[in-house]
């Protein structure tokens, strides 16, 4: 079946900052939306409600794509391990419960799958993987670095670069053990792990920096959500079919 103008999903955060509502409300990062909509896609927020998550598989059956966004920490026994410093933030077990809903029912159709920071780290733990839950130098807050691409990986042929040199890092925790049928694809010069692919699906992707902090103006860091898009216009296929 044709594509039409491909839906992106992105799950939102509660959010007591609206303007022009008079209660608190949903929303999600405007770049994010913005990066999306460039490469020719739809942005659609999930709200983050629990009670919604008997229906995520009907709902990733009407879209095309899925994107996991960046906010706080996942809680840490989600991935067999105790909370183990007092750096942890915005743990916030409802849209754990959300994201990771969404995260296994989009792998289990090969929808294609964007996970940026947070939600590069939630596609670790959501294949059985775990993290570093605080790297103590802050060497990944608020800093711009390079990072080098596995030469024919799914990143490199997005960003056409095997060494995009202005990844915009904003976060204090990292990937440990890799989760299960997930391959490293790109690397921080100090070791950190900064790209992850599935091997078995289609196009799902997650890195560790916000390429869309500055898609606006970085082709490279663009690349990547027109290469999703493009992706999440083409026909689905049955899982580990390879057609």
């Amino acid at each position: 079946m044709v594509v039409g103008v491909p839906l992106v999903l992105i799950v939102g955060r509660e959010t007591t900052d609206g303007k022009g509502i008079r209660t608190p409300g949903y929303s999600s990062g405007r770049l994010y939306c913005d990066a999306i909509a460039r490469a020719g896609g739809v942005p659609v927020i999930l709200p983050p409600i629990a009670e919604l998550n008997p229906h995520v598989p009907d709902v990733l059956d009407r879209v095309h794509g899925v994107v996991l966004h960046g906010g706080g920490d996942l809680d840490p026994t989600l991935y067999g391990q105790n909370p183990a410093t007092d750096q942890l933030y915005g743990v916030d077990p409802i849209l754990d419960s959300v994201e990771l809903a969404v995260t296994k029912a989009a792998i289990e159709r090969d929808l294609p799958v964007l996970a940026i920071c947070r939600g590069f780290q939630l596609l670790n733990v959501a294949q059985g993987g775990n993290l570093i839950q605080h790297i103590e130098d802050g060497s990944h807050r608020d800093v711009f670095h390079p990072v080098g691409v596995v030469s024919g990986s799914r990143v490199e042929s997005a960003m056409g670069s095997n060494r995009p040199s202005r990844c915009h890092s904003f976060h204090h925790q990292a990937v440990a053990n890799l989760g299960a049928d997930l391959t490293i694809t790109a690397v921080a010069d100090d070791g950190v792990i900064e790209a992850i692919e599935h091997t078995d699906r289609r196009w799902v992707v997650g890195v560790q920096w916000h390429p869309e902090d500055t898609a606006a103006e970085d082709p490279e860091q663009q690349g990547l959500f027109d290469r999703f898009v493009i992706e999440c216009g083409e026909p689905r296929r049955a899982p580990g079919t390879g057609a």
